[in-house]
């Protein structure tokens, strides 16, 4: 496979209909938001959902969460003992980091992708492995295009958790929703660190399947099937490693009009391209 060797910006445009993106645990589980209102989606839950369409695609996954796991490990360890070639490297005195960052990339898409800290102890008869991989692939936070307005709604439960209690409704917490929103998200891959995990331009072609079906087989309570939707992609192939255009300048080349007073959906918003010369755009309408 062909190593990527062309710098790659990006930009996703999503809106969210009565649901709660990102909950914020130190907020009880709120909608994400900054000082100023605007909602917003952590990088981290992006790549969340990344891999998870990646594993819908079949891809091998080192990051799996304990509900979509398709395997019988409980831990990261132990997904990384299960490789032979890995596990030889960590129980060796004298193991080499940089073929085991070698190795985890060309297991593990998630990996050469977003990079992996791989931190775990030594046993007996080795020292273990401290290695910090980087990977080319890199995202924003999402941020919508306006402050949000938060629904919070009390629920209760109708049946008692453990037997032999008198039966009542009590209450039980809260739910959190955004009742409608449009938020935008940036991210590049750089060449660089694709040369060093061996990122190939397929996984590039991937992770761009991934991006623009990314709330497929996403449904949860609080993000119900077809609250969250992805409107369009923006995906910006540079004719180099080092791109015609800085990513700040690539991003900021999208432009975005209100319609209206109060814009709340993605029909609200017009969406247009400064033109940036010799660097042409593919848009891509969401599922």
């Amino acid at each position: 496979m062909t190593i990527l060797d062309h710098k790659i910006d990006f930009a996703v445009v999503l809106s969210v209909t009565k649901a709660n993106p990102n909950g914020d645990p130190l907020n009880g589980n709120r909608p994400r938001q900054n000082y100023d209102g605007y909602g917003e989606i952590s990088d981290v839950a992006l790549k969340r959902k990344i891999r998870n369409r990646l594993q819908d695609m079949g891809e091998a996954i080192f990051v799996q969460s304990n509900d979509r796991k398709v395997d019988s490990y409980n831990s990261l360890r132990e997904r990384a003992d299960a490789n032979p070639e890995l596990d030889k490297i960590m129980k060796s005195k004298n193991g080499s980091g940089d073929e085991f960052a070698r190795l985890a990339c060309q297991a593990w898409i998630d990996v050469r992708s977003f990079g992996q800290v791989f931190a775990f102890k030594g046993e007996k008869s080795g020292n273990g492995v401290s290695v910090g991989v980087r990977g080319p692939v890199s995202l924003h936070v999402a941020t919508s295009l306006d402050p949000i307005d938060i629904t919070s709604t009390q629920i209760t439960k109708s049946v008692n958790s453990e037997p032999g209690a008198a039966r009542g409704s009590d209450t039980m917490g809260m739910k959190h929703r955004v009742d409608s929103g449009v938020y935008v998200f940036y991210g590049s891959i750089n060449t660089q660190l694709a040369e060093k995990t061996g990122f190939t331009t397929d996984d590039a072609e991937k992770i761009k399947q991934a991006l623009v079906s990314l709330f497929a087989n996403d449904v949860s309570s609080a993000r119900p099937e077809g609250s969250m939707e992805v409107h369009r992609v923006y995906w910006w192939e540079h004719k180099s490693k080092l791109g015609q255009y800085s990513s700040a300048k690539v991003h900021r080349s999208l432009i975005v009009e209100r319609k209206g007073a109060e814009p709340k959906r993605f029909e609200d918003y017009d969406f247009s391209l400064a033109p940036l010369d010799g660097l042409e755009v593919q848009i891509i309408d969401g599922l």
